[in-house]
């Protein structure tokens, strides 16, 4: 696989090429905005290049229609008072030094107790990766059967911290959801979620992507709006 890249006005659009035994050249956005082009072996690098630059408008298309689901995330100071969010509600943040490092909710507050030596976030972070895996790994177990028609093998899940994406999927169906998807309300999530499953079978948000989306969960603009207005 090699990288090229082509002039569409005053954007480049960059992409990986690979060639391989098939007919037709073609052209696929993934989420992360990155361009693959697979092309017939005796195909010749300047109609590569022109047919790239024929659905240069298409992949422009493509990776922002990917850009405009990225989170806006307000940044937290840690302090006693503040408000933080789980699973959708808003809880006032109460730290304590103490013996053990734990969280614990109590009705409207999240009250953090730590060591000496430990940073309330650093407690506060981890105690959401627990969570999130374990209210992740439930939900996606949850959704899967509305796939069971299409073959969809059960993903293996990473949590990350990303600044650009709510959740990403691979080429060989591993799923990433962002860690701070464990603050959103359980619809939201279930949305996240099944868009990624969506680009298992879609990759690109192409009008069958949609179609597919709505079949599986038509009420999924609503979970989008309130997850972009909650975090």
């Amino acid at each position: 696989m090699s990288e090229h890249s082509i002039n569409y006005g005053s954007k480049s659009i960059k992409f990986h090429l690979d060639f391989s035994d098939r007919k037709t050249l073609g052209i696929k956005v993934h989420p992360d905005n990155s361009v693959h082009v697979a092309a017939p072996f005796d195909s010749e690098m300047d109609k590569i290049e022109a047919k790239v630059k024929q659905k240069a408008r298409w992949i422009i298309k493509q990776q922002n229609e990917f850009l405009s689901y990225l989170p806006k995330l307000a940044e937290r100071k840690f302090i006693n008072g503040e408000t933080h969010l789980y699973l959708g509600r808003q809880y006032l943040l109460e730290i304590n030094p103490s013996k053990k490092n734990e969280v614990k909710i109590s009705r409207n507050k999240l009250i953090v107790n730590h060591i000496v030596k430990s940073k309330p976030e650093s407690v506060l972070e981890k105690w959401y990766i627990e969570k999130a895996e374990q209210h992740f790994k439930k939900l996606i177990h949850e959704v899967l059967p509305l796939f069971n028609k299409y073959q969809v093998s059960t993903p293996t899940i990473q949590i990350k911290k990303m600044k650009k994406r709510w959740g990403s999927c691979s080429a060989n169906g591993n799923i990433i959801l962002n860690l701070e998807l464990i603050k959103a309300s359980k619809g939201s999530i279930e949305y996240v979620i099944i868009h990624e499953l969506c680009h298992l079978i879609h990759h690109n948000h192409t009008k069958a992507f949609y179609e597919l989306l709505d079949s599986i969960m038509p009420d999924w603009k609503k979970w989008k709006n309130k997850l972009e207005q909650q975090l």
